[in-house]
């Protein structure tokens, strides 16, 4: 985003937004115990990775889609994850008076055509990293309806995981506080009333490319897979 000398930004960078939010974080907690850093999107991956680094931790990408609106194309209604979960946002479903069953039927086409080959693409079709037992970080850019954030919760839920925590740059102020209620602890450095996009609050704002996002993951394949067999030794 081209600089505005009349906008005050949060962020110089992707680099500066990581930092402040690794800056929030309780680093001795989950450097004492056993982590698992967890983006929750394609552009939750280079924070995960900056926060996984500083906590020597192991680090996952989570598959998910969005479901949108028969009737509205751009208007995402309910999530689906990897692990089969789904999430929806009932106050637009039922202004819409869409059938719940609409919703599972494309929760389950997204996972066969979409989610299916996300698995392949970015783990060769393997499994998730163990989150049993574990602290989770569940990492994303920016949460702006916490559509995709919950989705991510009862998946770590379902996988077992000891201790869940919510970790990103930016969020608005009342999803913010939803979140607090389901999990154990939601850190951030700047809660936004009246959200409006991610590139609005950077002053350069990037994206990683799908072969930089698949990288950061492989190098994490070997780590992942040694700390999973000492724990099952």
């Amino acid at each position: 985003m081209p600089s505005d000398l009349n906008h005050n930004y949060y962020f110089k960078n992707n680099e500066d937004a990581a930092k402040k939010l690794i800056e929030t974080l309780p680093l001795g907690l989950l450097q004492d115990n056993e982590t698992v850093i967890i983006a929750v999107s394609e552009g939750g991956v280079y924070f995960a990775d900056q926060i996984a680094k500083k906590v020597y931790a192991q680090m996952d990408i989570l598959l998910t889609e969005p479901i949108l609106a028969p009737n509205n194309p751009e208007l995402p209604i309910a999530m689906v994850s990897e692990t089969e979960e789904v999430v929806m946002h009932k106050a637009l479903i039922d202004a819409f008076g869409i059938n719940e069953d609409y919703v599972y039927s494309e929760a389950e086409r997204k996972y066969d055509e979409e989610i299916l080959g996300y698995v392949y693409q970015y783990r060769k079709g393997k499994d998730l990293v163990s989150l049993k037992g574990k602290y989770v970080v569940l990492v994303d850019e920016c949460i702006e309806t916490g559509l995709t954030m919950m989705v991510a919760l009862k998946s770590a839920i379902e996988k077992e995981a000891k201790n869940i925590y919510i970790a990103t740059p930016i969020l608005d102020r009342t999803v913010y506080q939803n979140l607090l209620t389901v999990c154990d602890g939601v850190f951030c450095p700047h809660k936004i009333k009246d959200y409006i996009s991610i590139e609005y609050y950077y002053e350069n704002f990037s994206a990683l490319e799908f072969e930089e996002i698949r990288e950061i993951i492989k190098q994490y394949e070997i780590k992942n897979k040694n700390v999973e067999r000492k724990t099952v030794s």
